[in-house]
């Protein structure tokens, strides 16, 4: 009986399907073959992949090493690919019966006649997956898991991208303060001189007054510079999961900017696909999301479960085991579900809605991703060519101040000519550092979009 059912239930199979979708997910748009700036940057993969280590500074190695240690969006990813794992076992147990132990004591009377009932067994409940639904399911948790991880890893390399750009704005506030620093001594030993000047009766009180306002201005500038010192700091203490006063001390040991000019290899458009965990994380949550189409199609179909007991059982527990007081049953059971109200077939086309709007997810991140390649290969090149632009102009700028100064002295030049050559020697020395902060922020950004640092995607 239960054979000739399942053989009529399969027959009918092709009526009660829906119809698939029968177009591969993928991209809508090929990426190009090379990076616009393919001549500046190679064309292979970079060979170091923990990318910080090639800006030669050793506190930076450090900072980061703690962060993959203690930082706390790290371990919330961490802790939800855990969870992701555990939700895969879950669904493959499914494939093993359930078992289960029972065992009880009844008494009963009746009619002046009591009587006792004693038992033990066990009881199997399995689920046979004929159709491949608990396959199907156990494929979804697994490429959910494997979104979790290179969402894990996504939050590795924005963790080492966070610490790096933290560190370089930081190194970039301290310079200027050693300027300001530095700047405001030489503007006191100019206004001093203009101070003199003007008492020995060779200046005027007007440019007293002007070197004055241009000291106390540069001056004005070094809370401001502090206050974002310690900013900084507090930041890079919360992103290596320590408090400042615990990292100051080795804040103190830096040396300045890091290398900012170095080679940099980007390897070619298509290879971000598997190396970037935001491109690798939609491609799974896609499967995820295809594997839950097939879930709702498999509805359609019949379930084949199979459910058994054995057990003993007696009036007396001395005569549980005899041959008398065993008992088993055996029940297979096919149930298919005819009509629902056309819920299976709505959520068939929910899941495929689900899916399409991942595929779009997919095309979408994997565009972005290409074009943060590319803002960052431009920001960095034209960075790098305005660093010799500003480096030219402190020089000049110097020179100038140098020689107004000369000439002020010697009574050949205003005084307003020297002030504007300290105004521009402050200016382009802070644009100058500004822009290599700003290469060294271009080139972070680089390793980031090209996904470097924790390519781990293995399970």
């Amino acid at each position: 009986m239960t054979r000739n059912f399942l053989i009529i239930a399969i027959l009918l199979l092709p009526v009660c399907m829906p119809a698939t979708d029968a177009r591969t997910p993928g991209l809508d748009r090929p990426m190009p073959e090379q990076w616009t700036y393919s001549e500046t940057f190679g064309q292979s993969l970079p060979s170091q992949d923990r990318w910080w280590t090639s800006l030669d500074d050793a506190v930076l190695d450090s900072l980061i090493s703690m962060g993959e240690d203690a930082n706390y969006n790290l371990a919330i990813a961490c802790r939800r690919m855990d969870a992701a794992s555990r939700q895969m076992a879950v669904a493959r147990a499914a494939y093993y019966p359930q078992i289960g132990l029972n065992a009880g004591y009844s008494r009963s009377h009746q009619e002046r006649v009591s009587a006792n009932h004693w038992e033990a067994g066990a009881t199997v409940n399995w689920e046979i997956d004929l159709f491949g639904k608990i396959t199907s399911q156990v494929r979804q948790k697994k490429a959910q898991y494997r979104a979790s991880r290179a969402d894990w890893v996504g939050a590795m390399v924005s963790m080492a991208a966070g610490i790096a750009d933290t560190y370089v704005q930081l190194r970039v506030w301290e310079a200027e303060l050693q300027v300001a620093r530095e700047q405001t001594k030489t503007q006191d030993s100019i206004a001093q001189l203009v101070t003199a000047r003007y008492e020995s009766g060779l200046g005027a009180k007007p440019q007293v007054d002007q070197a004055m306002a241009l000291l106390y201005t540069t001056r004005a500038t070094i809370p401001t510079l502090v206050s974002s010192i310690s900013s900084a700091k507090s930041s890079l203490a919360l992103l290596v999961g320590r408090y400042p006063a615990e990292i100051e001390p080795l804040l103190e040991s830096g040396a300045g900017l890091p290398q900012y000019m170095q080679p940099v290899s980007a390897g070619i458009p298509s290879e971000l696909l598997r190396r970037r965990p935001d491109i690798v994380a939609a491609e799974q949550t896609l499967a995820a999301a295809a594997a839950s189409v097939g879930i709702a199609k498999k509805d359609f179909l019949p379930t084949l479960s199979l459910q058994g007991s054995v057990g003993v059982g007696a009036a007396r527990p001395g005569d549980m085991f005899t041959r008398d007081g065993f008992t088993y049953s055996v029940a297979p059971t096919l149930s298919w579900t005819l009509f629902d109200g056309m819920a299976r077939s709505a959520s068939v086309a929910a899941a495929r809605d689900e899916m399409e709007a991942q595929l779009a997810n997919y095309n979408y991140t994997v565009m972005n991703a290409y074009n943060e390649v590319e803002n960052a290969m431009t920001s960095y090149v034209n960075y790098t060519r305005q660093i010799t632009d500003y480096e030219s102009a402190v020089r000049s700028s110097t020179e100038f101040l140098d020689l107004e100064l000369d000439l002020y002295t010697q009574g050949l030049a205003p005084y307003s000519d020297v002030a504007t050559a300290q105004q521009n020697v402050l200016a382009n020395t802070n644009s100058l550092i500004m822009a290599r902060g700003n290469a060294l922020g271009a080139l972070i950004s680089l390793y980031k979009a090209l996904g470097g640092g924790f390519s781990q995607y293995e399970e």
